[in-house]
């Protein structure tokens, strides 16, 4: 006989009724806290589990003495959802087989769908999930928002706008990254059992408390790395410069700039801290004898895409990529050019696309990108190795494990906020070689956009980021 897990339609329902009740005591403890006060409560139940979900919460809730009614679909044939349907027609709650909605209830929950939907929902499904964001009220979904792809963040065209998701078990890749954040509201896990230990993680959350090695009395400006940025077109010197002043922010001890020779006074007359030199004056060697005099390159920022770029690239890329000491940060423009190569990265080489970049350099479309993320940033690293940073709401990091930034805000999405990435990626690399990662780098820069937004998201612009690394890289552990 073999090992297979089986579970009675008893024990099923009986876990449903655990994760029921869990969901309703953290609803009775969300409504007491409410301001105005949550009495009456509106079920939105679908056909399945999810739905069958809803029926058990709407019993405790009742028990709690909530007024609460019950708006469903025809209900599917599942034991465990007949017997949930049961329990509430136990309690005499009223359930309305319809979605007309015509009084005012405190709170609306979603029960709709759940995990399983991985289709587009056809017009009059679209049509109850636009009702139900029409309500006035507080709005919770259960396990994920009805309509949103559980595993690509993706809504199905339409997804539920929860204010709260009180998500089951385990927490769903969705509710992160794409465009979930925006729907999932405050995401809270209801966890009743051990989790399976044969299970295997999707992707890790990036803590936000980061650990930075103490710096050292005695150290000086060569013990925390030099980095080399190369970009910097005629008509394009702000990237370069922003890239050069988020690593001295985040720590570097020497940074020097190659761009053209045009931007060269307005770089010192903003940070005369920053080293130069002519990007067209360079020749081969010394270009090499650059290279062996740093510890990190970002390339790519502002370079363009032009004839002249192109040059640049070709000139740039072979010593950056042959010379194996160098931490590598390849971005913007430089990510333009790669497309083109058939190359194989190292794994100190780290790749910042936004979905743009990444449609550009895996020859689809940014909604082939879009529609899954996590599949777009596997497939970057399957062609060209090295570490990936896929950036949006919900940046994904592929390093030897998939992690999902957590921080971050809509008032980052503003020119040049990638540029800071760049730079404090090559800094924090230059200072602490492999004892900091990428995601929490990432995360770093994340929290230094949270810093800003403080204050309001609208307007900020990437100038601003240079206090706010500096202090997150000395207060992350706060």
């Amino acid at each position: 006989m073999g090992s297979a897990l089986v579970c009675s339609q008893n024990s099923v329902f009986g876990l449903m009724q655990q994760v029921a009740w869990s969901i309703a005591q953290r609803l009775n403890i969300l409504f007491q806290q409410a301001s105005p006060s949550i009495t009456t409560v509106a079920l939105w139940c679908g056909a399945g589990n999810n739905a069958g979900d809803g029926y058990c919460v709407a019993h405790y809730l009742h028990q709690y003495g909530y007024q609460v009614e019950i708006f469903a679909t025809e209900a599917g044939h599942s034991q465990q959802l007949k017997a949930a349907i049961e329990l509430v027609q136990t309690d005499k709650i009223k359930i309305h087989p319809h979605f007309n909605i015509q009084k005012r209830f405190d709170c609306h929950i979603d029960a709709l769908f759940g995990i399983g939907l991985n289709r587009d929902l056809d017009d009059p499904l679209q049509a109850i999930i636009q009702h139900y964001n029409a309500q006035s009220g507080l709005k919770v979904a259960i396990d994920i928002p009805s309509g949103l792809n559980a595993n690509t963040g993706q809504p199905l065209p339409v997804a539920v706008k929860a204010d709260q998701t009180l998500t089951v078990l385990g927490l769903k890749v969705g509710l992160f990254t794409g465009q979930g954040r925006e729907y999932a509201g405050q995401i809270e896990l209801i966890s009743i059992v051990p989790i399976d230990p044969q299970l295997k993680a999707v992707a890790q959350l990036s803590p936000t408390q980061i650990q930075l090695p103490q710096r050292q009395a005695f150290g000086h400006k060569g013990s925390y790395g030099h980095v080399l940025v190369v970009g910097g077109h005629a008509e394009m010197g702000g990237a370069v410069m922003l890239a050069a002043e988020s690593a001295f922010s985040a720590g570097a001890g020497k940074v020097t700039i190659v761009c053209h020779a045009k931007h060269h006074t307005a770089i010192l007359a903003r940070s005369p801290n920053i080293m130069l030199r002519d990007i067209n004056a360079l020749t081969d060697v010394d270009i090499q004898n650059l290279l062996s005099h740093v510890d990190a390159v970002s390339f790519g920022m502002g370079l363009g895409r032009d004839a002249w770029a192109k040059q640049q690239f070709s000139k740039w890329f072979s010593p950056i990529h042959l010379t194996p000491q160098l931490q590598v940060v390849l971005d913007a423009d430089a990510l333009w050019f790669l497309a083109e190569q058939a190359v194989q990265l190292n794994q100190r080489t780290y790749l910042t696309p936004h979905p743009g970049e990444a449609a550009k350099l895996l020859n689809c479309s940014v909604a082939e990108i879009e529609n899954d993320r996590i599949a777009a940033i596997q497939k970057l690293q399957q062609k060209y190795s090295g570490q990936w940073v896929l950036k949006g709401s919900g940046s994904l990091i592929l390093e030897k494990h998939l992690w999902i930034c957590t921080a971050g805000n809509a008032g980052m999405g503003t020119g040049g906020m990638g540029d800071v990435l760049a730079g404090m990626i090559a800094s924090l690399k230059a200072q602490f070689d492999e004892n900091i990662h990428l995601h929490e780098i990432v995360t770093l820069h994340a929290l230094a956009g949270d810093r800003l937004a403080k204050n309001g998201m609208r307007g900020l612009q990437a100038q601003q980021m240079r206090d706010a690394v500096y202090y997150v890289v000395n207060h992350c552990q706060e």
